[in-house]
């Protein structure tokens, strides 16, 4: 009897536990009564059907369910697929939501949740703001040909333009206010119009997706605005090499770091040479396999003016000088033992191996040749 007594508590109380990490979304639509409304996830890209049940009379309805993480949530009535909200639930959240049928997606009430609250307040203001917009243009469109058009289109286009930067003031404020927010996803995907997001401002990217990704690494949302982020940033890296080699002339930034022996050794102090600058690491496989490849190369073109500059990015002393030694690398091999990261980042090297073959003026002239590509380019400049 005992026994029997403690499994039942038992039970009780895990069936406790898992009823309190559910949440609830609840509440009330009039005018809609006999209507269908569902439940949509919102994924990345897609949305996925979670449950559907028949409004009564009164117009209520109830769903519940699991989430390990905030996650994203239409509401959606049936006749109109367009006209449904967009919640951002925790798990435990007894949400409520109440409306009417005819205008539910632009005037709806909110309780229980603050993402979903978050949510509504992001997308009233660009709402507004888009309305605002709209007017502005279809003004201009109106007044087209009107006497004194001209001048007036400026004023015009000066209100415009204090709208759009008082939404990006807004949006960029609001990610900055709610950096562990999921709310924050929505607001940095917020578009304009179809090709123009609100928030173009990269840091406030970088500071939102590793805030996010600390906080909910699980999250499908967070892992793609992590991405986009880290793609972002390579492409500005990019940008940032390619302006910098225009300004330049084409010459490559310089480099200064030490050898094995300590002694410190500058990429500018082989100008009248051919060199590749070479960025690899003793633990990388790929980077050994090519070494034979470049002490052929080395030792037929070196007499001809060749050079080859090797960045290493290791960290381990003994595992670079071991690696020399074994693979029988003559060349100036050189690396601080702390991943070389000023040479990487300011050549944007994101994979390894790695190379640039620069003219005798230090002019970028190849870009990760291999071996063959690179013989027949040496063949031909030497």
């Amino acid at each position: 009897m005992v026994r029997k007594s403690i499994v039942f508590i038992i039970a009780v109380i895990a069936f406790a536990c898992n009823d309190a990490s559910r949440y609830t979304i609840q509440g009330r639509i009039s005018n809609a009564e006999g209507r269908y409304i569902y439940l949509d996830e919102l994924k990345v890209t897609s949305t996925v059907n979670i449950d559907s049940v028949k409004l009564n009379k009164d117009g209520g309805f109830k769903f519940k369910g699991n989430v390990s993480y905030p996650s994203f949530f239409l509401l959606r009535l049936s006749e109109n697929s367009k006209n449904f909200v967009t919640l951002l639930v925790d798990s435990a959240e007894q949400v409520e939501v109440s409306g009417d049928a005819a205008n539910f997606s632009r005037d709806y009430q909110v309780k229980g949740s603050e993402g979903s609250a978050l949510v509504q307040e992001l997308n009233k203001q660009l709402s507004k703001t888009k309305h605002k917009l709209d007017s502005i243009r279809s003004l201009q469109i109106s007044f087209r040909n009107e006497v004194g058009y001209e001048q007036q289109r400026k004023q015009w286009d000066t209100e415009y333009e204090q709208v759009r930067q008082a939404q990006i003031s807004y949006s960029k404020k609001f990610v900055e206010s709610h950096p562990f927010s999921m709310a924050n996803v929505l607001a940095l995907y917020q578009k304009f119009d179809d090709d123009t997001y609100v928030v173009q401002d990269l840091q406030s990217l970088k500071v939102a997706a590793s805030a996010l990704n600390s906080f909910f690494p699980e999250s499908e949302h967070v892992k793609a605005l992590y991405a986009n982020t880290t793609k972002l940033m390579l492409d500005e890296r990019n940008a940032r090499l390619s302006k910098f080699i225009q300004q330049e002339g084409q010459n490559s930034p310089d480099i200064v770091l030490p050898d094995p022996d300590g002694k410190e050794t500058a990429l500018s102090s082989l100008r009248g040479k051919y060199v590749l600058l070479h960025f690899w690491a003793s633990a990388d496989k790929g980077s050994r396999i090519m070494n034979p490849v470049l002490a052929e190369l080395y030792k037929k073109y070196h007499s001809q003016g060749f050079e080859i500059y090797q960045v290493s990015t290791d960290s381990n002393r003994y595992e670079w000088i071991n690696a020399i030694d074994e693979d029988g690398l003559d060349w100036i091999n050189v690396g601080d033992m702390e991943g070389s990261s000023v040479a990487v980042n300011t050549y944007n090297v994101t994979q390894l191996p790695f190379n640039y073959l620069l003219d005798k003026e230090g002019v970028i002239i190849g870009k990760n040749m291999q071996g063959p590509a690179l013989d027949k380019l040496l063949g031909q400049v030497l």
